[in-house]
């Protein structure tokens, strides 16, 4: 009898909530050909090996947004799978950042007051955040 096959790893990807002097929060929408295109999410990305989750999320947050993070706090860790996938979604508030974020990946950008945001937009993983970010904020 064959071994079980392996499961996946688990990929440990970072959210960065940005928040903006009116109290709205930046959300990205997924680009078509991805998974879950055209859901909107936190920005963010994988960790590479070896990297700390605040320096993944720095990176990440240059990448896509062109701007420099400067402080940020731990909000909270989700586990999620996908049918494919395992995840552990690592969300940070984003306190303080350099430059004006911008779409450097092709993905829409919106500012959205985190109590107007319909859940059923997010990606299913990026519901628990929203929910964490409401009660941080109350």
């Amino acid at each position: 009898m064959p071994a079980p096959a392996a499961s996946p790893a688990v990929m440990h990807v970072m959210a960065g909530l940005l928040l903006d002097a009116g109290g709205r929060v930046l959300l990205a929408q997924r680009p078509a050909g991805k998974h879950l295109a055209g859901l909107w999410e936190f920005p963010g990305g994988k960790l590479e090996p070896g990297e700390t989750p605040l320096a993944a999320l720095a990176r990440e947050l240059q990448e896509e947004l062109g701007i420099e993070l400067l402080d940020a706090r731990p909000l909270i860790r989700v586990p999620w799978r996908y049918d494919d996938r395992e995840l552990m979604l690592d969300a940070w508030c984003v306190e303080q950042w350099r430059g004006l974020p911008q779409s450097l990946e092709g993905q829409a950008l919106q500012w959205s007051p985190p109590d107007r945001i319909d859940p059923a937009i997010l990606t299913p993983a990026d519901g628990p955040i929203l929910r964490a970010l409401l009660e941080r904020i109350r």
